[in-house]
């Protein structure tokens, strides 16, 4: 917390001393909830913490200039490839930990000095999973009754970090080897540590009987040991399953689909599932025991699904079926002229062959008919129809025409359905007349090549002749390069190609080419379109600061990287809008503009544009005299210089980065937040890694102050530095003077604005930041951030778990705080003060949480002055309540536990304020002795201490 006060500061210059930069130096400290942290081969050191707890690590690092961290992760030792994900942070927090975060952690330092400072910590996330046991029989002996064999197997596996140990129990009866003849226990050698089997030998009456597999990891991390219990009969017996469904299922779209699955036998009752040839079931699929139901299925949603029945006795049982759902798609047609004659053109007195091809699913439905204008066909020995063999082209249906005549011109229909209905008939148009020519390609004059700006919309074009038209197919022609929607080829039915944003880098050639689909089934015709995208220069650097000192020389060059075209290119230098410098470029690729000895007025922004016939390309230049940022020493040894009861004071240290860069800094501007701002002078010339001492006086005991430091140039005002100022030491419990200022503690820093736990209570509050609930034992109660909402944030809370007992008291005491008379003959009217603070009361068990007031020197009890039961509700509420003291005091808060566990009471943001409370809110007018009960007003209860 930060409190308002008033300290001084003087504005001597600076003290300085030479310091040498030190390279890094890194160590990790740990906090969260580790079980062990132990040393390995005295190099790493082994965290282990439990699944779903906390992990934090903290790099702690010396050198100067202050270095960068960095927090990586690889998956384990034979690994030394960082993770992409990185934590540019001193604090590593993992909250909930699973098992795939364990692994080493690296911390990396490093500030441009020497080699980079690196530490490593492994993380051992240890776990315990459920145990699960399998039943068999040895292989060669089965036969119908499972269990009538003479020897059992019963396996126990169990996921653990460390490794897990198994015992077996036989009813209350450990088993042991050697225990029972009947009776052997050994691990599998290519399975070692990883499970244990019972092995029953001649299986005996008393073998029918309840077996317990324990598995333990000894205690570690306070994981308890897991079991599972198997009964064993002679009714035993794997799984065996019935599909109520045919093979395959053959529907139309749009049907909903049941699969039913039964069991035939197994003991234990088998346990059934769906699994689909997709991997996963459709969203849509609802299972309800062992019946699968698909709504209104699609094409997509076809496939094979498996219904498995397992009761961890012998192998599960699986039985599968197709569902085949009814399409047709894809219609095309292609015309072939003579074979027998080197001419592609159809000529009356040749034949002529019409070909149809559809995607039928099942293909086995898949039937055709043929029409001439409207009129059904039947196959004659001249009008010959045939259907090609599934194997070489599936789904294809021939007319062929044998000697063609006149009489033979018109519309050829191929009309394509399914056996079994439900599906629409596609039907596919063919025209035969003495117009039907072969396909011809040709480009437009103008259009290629075809020259373009990048960003542009550009539409490739290819001329089609010939009837029917065919399909155009667009590709790449200069090089194995995918076209601008990603795939090797794009169909056209028009022969224009059309992009989008054409960029750079689609310069090149394309090839129009005609498809045999829908046209004559001939050599394919092509023809080459070329494609010339324009781009403006590409310069470097495209921004760039340089800070320099008054009356030194100034050279910025700017260079030019590619362009198109990348002759006649033309440069501008400008400072503003002010023309400096322009020409052509010749042989070389860049230009240079220089200023001989910087002015006032050369400080600004330079720009160069290169230009050619698609734009320009811009270098900037921030021609500046500002300074570089200075950069604060954490590695002082002894910071407290002064440390009074409630005061001190801290040497603040820094060395200036680049001081030679810019003009002579003249002082620092030094503001703390909140507080005023002071003018540090600087007497002589700051050099490269000396040491600036500035002493900071009469700070608030335990206040921590944000500071910022900017240094001072002919320029004006440079970078700034901020850093934290904390307070580490420790400080007595002295009177809080209030008169004219006010009290204010967030419980952000230790030692948490000299609040002191009771000696006389049961236990004590706890400073906590994040979540309060314990993923065990406290799922439903305390808060997950502060006040503020911050999941960093630090609060006092009272935690109930056990062994607390109801009843139980925790008592926070804050510090004295004296009253001071504004009549010198004493009080006559006892000062008003609005102590005020907000509480969060969530849980089923929640006691009660009071507010007292102790005077000193009287000791009259009375009741508190505030107090509240019962569950609030998961959220921070503030609580005012109005005192009259007439002696020094303190306020006292205190929680009493409730009838359980989810009892966790937490407190933030402590305030009091001169006067009387204003805009009090609802909950600060009430008392509340049961939970859910109305509350009754208590303002004027006060309890008084000696």
């Amino acid at each position: 917390c930060v409190c308002a006060c008033v300290f001084l500061l003087s504005a001597t210059p600076l003290t300085l001393l030479k310091l040498i930069t030190s390279p890094p130096t890194v160590r990790i400290v740990h906090s969260g909830h580790a079980c062990n942290v132990e040393e390995e081969r005295h190099t790493e050191r082994v965290y282990t913490i439990r699944e779903g707890e906390t992990l934090e690590l903290t790099c702690l690092v010396t050198g100067h200039p202050r270095p960068q961290i960095r927090w990586t992760k690889t998956a384990g030792s034979v690994s030394d490839r960082f993770q992409d994900s990185s934590v540019f942070n001193e604090t590593l927090h993992i909250s909930k930990i699973q098992r795939h975060q364990g692994g080493r952690y690296y911390c990396k330092a490093e500030n441009g000095l020497g080699s980079p400072a690196i530490k490593s910590i492994r993380v051992d996330v240890y776990y315990l999973d459920d145990p699960l046991v399998t039943v068999h029989q040895s292989v060669g002996e089965a036969k119908e009754q499972f269990y009538y064999e003479r020897t059992v197997f019963l396996r126990c596996v169990a996921n653990s970090n460390p490794p897990v140990r198994y015992s077996w129990h036989r009813g209350r009866d450990v088993l042991s080897q050697g225990s029972d003849k009947g009776v052997e226990i050994y691990e599998p050698f290519f399975t070692q540590g990883e499970t244990k089997i019972l092995k029953l030998k001649n299986l005996r009456p008393q073998d029918y009987a309840n077996y317990s597999c324990i598995a333990s990891v000894r205690n570690v991390c306070g994981i308890s040991d897991r079991n599972i219990v198997f009964k064993l009969t002679n009714k035993t017996a794997s799984p065996s399953i019935k599909l109520l469904v045919e093979d395959p299922i053959v529907v139309n779209p749009g049907q909903t689909v049941s699969l039913v699955c039964i069991t035939t036998g197994g003991e234990p009752n088998p346990t059934l599932s769906w699994v689909s040839s997709s991997d996963s079931l459709p969203e849509k699929s609802v299972v309800k025991g062992g019946t699968l139901t698909l709504p209104a299925i699609t094409s997509d949603e076809a496939g094979v699904y498996s219904c498995v029945a397992s009761n961890n006795v012998g192998n599960p049982a699986k039985k599968s079926t197709t569902i085949v759902v009814r399409a047709l798609k894809k219609g095309r047609f292609w015309i072939t002229p003579d074979p027998y004659h080197n001419d592609d053109n159809i000529q009356i007195g040749r034949e002529v062959k019409i070909s149809c091809q559809v995607e039928a699913t099942p293909p086995e439905e898949l039937i055709f008919g043929w029409l001439k204008n409207g009129r059904a066909m039947r196959s004659s020995e001249r009008m010959v129809i045939t259907q090609t063999d599934p194997d070489i082209s599936p789904g294809t249906t021939n007319l062929d025409i044998i000697d063609l005549k006149f009489t033979d011109f018109g519309t050829y229909t191929c009309v394509a359905a399914l056996k079994g209905g439900g599906i629409p008939e596609i039907s596919i148009d063919v025209n035969i007349s003495s117009t039907t020519v072969p396909p011809n390609l040709t480009v437009p004059r103008g259009k290629s090549p075809l020259v373009v700006r990048e960003g542009d919309t550009v539409e490739l074009e290819c001329l089609v002749s010939g009837k029917p038209k065919p399909i155009i197919l667009w590709s790449r022609a200069d090089k194995e390069a995918p076209m601008p929607d990603g795939s090797l080829q794009a169909e056209s039915y028009d022969g224009v190609l059309r992009i989008v944003n054409v960029s750079r880098e689609m310069t090149g050639s394309y090839r129009c080419q005609t498809s045999q689909f829908n046209g004559f089934n001939v050599k394919p015709r092509e023809a080459v379109v070329e494609l010339i995208v324009q781009y403006p220069p590409s310069v470097e650097p495209v921004l760039l600061e340089m800070r320099q000192g008054l009356g030194r020389p100034v050279v910025m060059n700017c260079r030019v990287l590619r362009a198109h075209p990348s002759r006649v290119l033309r440069y501008e230098w400008r400072l503003g809008n002010r023309l400096l410098h322009a020409g052509h470029f010749d042989q070389s690729d860049e230009t240079e503009y220089t200023v001989k000895s910087l002015n006032r007025e050369g400080w600004g922004e330079y720009t160069c544009d290169v230009n050619n016939e698609a734009g320009a390309g811009r270098c900037t230049f921030l021609v500046t005299g500002k300074a570089y940022p200075p950069e604060f020493y954490y590695d002082t040894y002894s910071p407290l210089w002064q440390n009074r009861p409630t005061v001190y004071g801290f040497k603040l240290q820094w060395t200036q980065m680049n001081p030679n860069a810019v003009d002579r800094i003249v002082a620092y501007r030094l503001g703390i937040r909140q507080h005023s701002v002071f003018i540090i002078p600087v007497d002589g010339t700051i050099t490269k890694g000396e040491l600036n001492t500035h002493n900071l006086t009469e700070l608030i005991k335990p206040a921590a102050y944000e500071v910022r430091l900017t240094p001072i140039t002919r320029f004006g005002e440079g970078d700034s530095t901020i850093r934290i100022i904390t307070y580490t030491g420790f400080f007595t419990n002295l009177p809080y003077l209030l008169q004219n200022t006010h009290f204010h503690c967030s419980f952000e820093e230790e030692p948490i604005c000299m609040f002191t736990q009771d000696k006389n209570d049961d236990f004590d509050w706890t400073r906590h930041s994040a979540a309060t609930r314990d993923t065990k034992y406290t799922p439903n109660t305390g808060p997950s951030d502060d006040r503020s909402g911050s999941k960093q944030g630090f609060y006092m809370y009272i935690e109930t778990s056990r062994p607390r007992k109801e009843g139980e008291v925790a008592r926070l005491v804050s510090p004295f705080f004296n009253v001071v008379p504004k009549n010198p003959y004493g009080i006559a009217n006892p000062p008003a003060y609005c102590f005020s603070f907000f509480f969060h009361m969530y849980g089923k068990h929640i006691g009660t949480l009071n507010a007292f007031l102790r005077q000193k020197g009287q000791t009259a009890a009375e009741g508190p002055a505030w107090s509240l039961s019962g569950n609030q509700g998961d959220r921070w509420k503030q609580a005012k309540v109005s005192i009259h003291p007439t002696a020094s005091f303190q306020v006292v808060l205190e929680g009493i536990r409730g009838p359980g566990i989810e009892g966790d009471i937490a407190i933030d943001d402590v305030t009091l304020e001169e006067g009387e409370c204003r805009d009090l809110p609802p909950i600060s007018k009430h008392k509340n002795t049961e939970g859910g009960a109305e509350p009754r007003s208590v303002l004027k209860s006060v309890r008084i201490w000696g």
